[in-house]
């Protein structure tokens, strides 16, 4: 499983004309799932995503995660976004391959038992959960604060 993790001061998803997810600040997060991601990838991803220290404290440095904003009575939040194309291939010709994404009718589980570990963190700590339509054409908006990217993968391959 890989993830691209932004700092956001705000995001959204959009399908149909309908905004389906909207935090403030938080994190947007690009989800790819593989064909070999279970149970394990979601637990370790989860708790990455949940104890980030990529938010800034009182000295400008980042030491918080979001259960750090929230404990200084802030609002946060977090979007899990499934997006295949993060599982292409370019290293060969410049048409991305898609082989090294699962097979939706898997993906789709994977995920939503993601969003599950991820809620069942947040959840207690009043850090709201939203996400994608999966397999829908979405509309993201992202106001990256930072900008701050990082990348995560669950087989610790970078």
């Amino acid at each position: 499983m890989r993830c691209v993790v932004q700092r956001v001061l705000s995001s959204s998803v959009e399908v149909d004309g309908k905004t389906v997810s909207e935090i403030g600040e938080g994190l947007n997060v690009l989800v790819g799932i593989g064909p070999d991601d279970n149970d394990r990838d979601c637990d370790y991803i989860a708790e990455k995503l949940t104890g980030l220290r990529i938010f800034e404290d009182e000295e400008g440095k980042t030491n918080l995660s979001m259960a750090d904003i929230v404990a200084r009575g802030r609002s946060c939040g977090i979007i899990l976004i499934s997006q295949f194309t993060l599982m292409g291939d370019v290293r060969h010709g410049k048409r991305p391959s898609f082989t090294g994404a699962a097979a939706p009718e898997i993906a789709e589980g994977i995920y939503l038992r993601l969003v599950e570990a991820v809620e069942k963190i947040c959840g207690p700590l009043g850090i709201y959960v939203g996400r994608g339509v999966f397999r829908a054409d979405m509309k993201v908006k992202i106001l990256n604060d930072g900008p701050f990217t990082v990348l995560l993968d669950s087989k610790k391959l970078f």
